[in-house]
């Protein structure tokens, strides 16, 4: 169980949050039109008369939207109702040419489901946790309304009205922000993975409804909720909780109580504010849209959904720790993101390849050089590092070098880094710039004997029992050889020398 908790002045308070997450449905056209779906388009270039509600215009569904509906709630082992219905939701407002939003009310494409979120200690989730998901329906989306391209009016685009939505909408098991947090970035990995949706909140492709009660710590009964509007990034919708769970336990306790609102969130304050009073179903007055026949799906068509559909993080994360031996850790820092688990699958065939081993035997080296060492070189040269450069190709060479012990894991950096400015081949850098170990153990054992003539005491006191003086010798050797020398050819014969 999640440990989050508000301390208020009569007792400790939990907080109980659901989310509704809005995912745009990856597809060239609109849910009921031929419209495309581009983003960033000229205002209302992309708006078709089915768009712009014009008289005797009918909507004809898009089976690609229906289909990726489908192959999500299986990505999210979920119920799939062969029946659904689309419904007319009333209401008015500028952006809505209708007068009503398409939806689905009584009869969604996709029943209950759930969602694992893995625990993780630092951010505050103790252990794993099952979300559970009350449905997927699919809806239209609305235009957007414009109110800084004049003085005295609102400009409206309908470039997005008609874009198909899935509607994900979870069941109230959240308990903290962290959690929430957690399950969004997970539900946003599988539509990636799946590809039904970009995920790309900052574009408005993914957004969420944020409700938020409070409650005393043992009270069975929920409080009322809030439920906070086209929240757009993971750290918003955290925000947003913090200060809504504050905001009702601060109004509880002060007499007040919490009125039932839908309301908006300021980023710039990072507060929200009351929009409007909220809505329930009756007052949006729904009724089957009768222009629309139901949705009857075969199974033929799950058949081939199921069959369509990749590799899911958990599934990989799983993989990752039993067949190729990397840590927890690894795998789901490796498995979080789509192309996260490319580069690396990618890098770690070249690299298996390159070394002539089985993938499992270059994993942990592959997992190690993907998730610390390149991200922090091209960290570090900041602007100078041109990503491009670092093919999988010379990544491996690279890696190649290093377990050959050809270079060490400095000079793996500094060859990284030339690769990263100049474009210019691994094993050529390591030649022409003098970065490679040298393994002669003529040369080191020269090396070494200089250095043991000239400490001949802290010999004597390296054999008197002093065995932490060995990394002196170690140091010494190695400032000796430049640096170059490799440490495991340098450790073998100092052993050997001072017995």
């Amino acid at each position: 169980m999640s440990s989050y908790r508000i301390q208020g002045a009569t007792g400790d308070w939990e907080v109980v949050i659901g989310l509704e997450v809005h995912a745009q449905i990856s597809s060239q056209a609109k849910l009921f039109s031929d419209s495309s779906t581009e983003f960033g388009a000229e205002p209302n270039t992309q708006v078709s008369l089915v768009d712009a509600a014009m008289p005797g215009m009918l909507p004809v569904p898009n089976a690609e939207c229906i289909r990726q509906a489908v192959r999500t709630g299986m990505a999210i082992e979920a119920e799939i109702n062969k029946y659904s219905r689309f419904d007319r939701k009333n209401y008015f407002y500028a952006d809505l040419p209708q007068g009503y939003q398409i939806s689905q009310l009584y009869h969604p494409i996709v029943g209950e489901g759930q969602l694992l979120i893995e625990a993780d200690e630092k951010s505050g989730i103790p252990e794993d946790k099952v979300i559970g998901i009350e449905r997927i329906h699919v809806e239209q989306d609305a235009g957007k309304l414009m109110h800084d391209q004049h003085p005295t009016m609102s400009y409206v685009d309908l470039n997005r009205c008609g874009v198909a939505l899935m509607e994900i909408v979870s069941k109230p098991d959240m308990t903290s922000p962290a959690e929430a947090g957690a399950y969004v970035r997970k539900l946003r990995s599988i539509l990636r993975y799946v590809g039904s949706c970009d995920g790309n909140m900052e574009q408005g492709s993914m957004r969420a409804d944020v409700n938020v009660s409070v409650r005393k710590v043992g009270d069975p009964e929920l409080g009322t909720r809030t439920e906070t509007k086209n929240v757009n990034s993971v750290r918003f919708v955290m925000q947003v909780i913090e200060y809504e769970a504050n905001r009702q336990v601060d109004l509880l306790e002060s007499g007040g109580s919490v009125d039932q609102e839908t309301r908006l969130f300021d980023v710039a304050t990072g507060t929200t504010r009351t929009m409007r009073s909220k809505e329930d179903a009756h007052d949006y007055r729904y009724f089957p849209d009768p222009d629309l026949l139901p949705v009857n799906l075969e199974d033929d068509f799950l058949a081939d959904c199921r069959a369509s559909l990749p590799e899911l993080p958990d599934a990989k994360r799983i993989r990752y720790e039993q067949d190729l031996g990397l840590t927890p850790y690894n795998a789901r820092e490796l498995t979080a993101e789509v192309e996260t688990f490319a580069r690396f699958e990618t890098l770690l065939n070249e690299t298996a390849s390159a070394l002539g081993k089985g993938e499992a035997k270059v994993a942990t080296q592959v997992a190690n050089w993907a998730l610390s060492v390149a991200p922090g070189v091209i960290k570090s040269l900041g602007d100078e590092a041109q990503v491009e450069h670092a093919t999988a190709a010379r990544q491996a060479a690279i890696l190649k070098m290093q377990d050959a012990g050809e270079i060490s894991g400095g000079q793996a950096k500094e060859i990284f880094e030339i690769v990263l400015k100049t474009g210019r081949e691994p094993d050529e850098i390591a030649d022409t710039e003098g970065l490679k170990q040298v393994s002669d153990t003529g040369a080191i054992e020269a090396a070494i004997d200089a250095i043991l003539a000239n400490n001949a005491d802290k010999v004597e006191q390296y054999r008197g029992g002093k065995d932490k003086l060995f990394g002196f010798f170690v140091g010494q050797t190695m400032k000796a050889m430049q640096g170059k020398a490799n440490p495991a050819v340098v450790n073998q014969i100092l052993k050997d020398k001072l017995g």
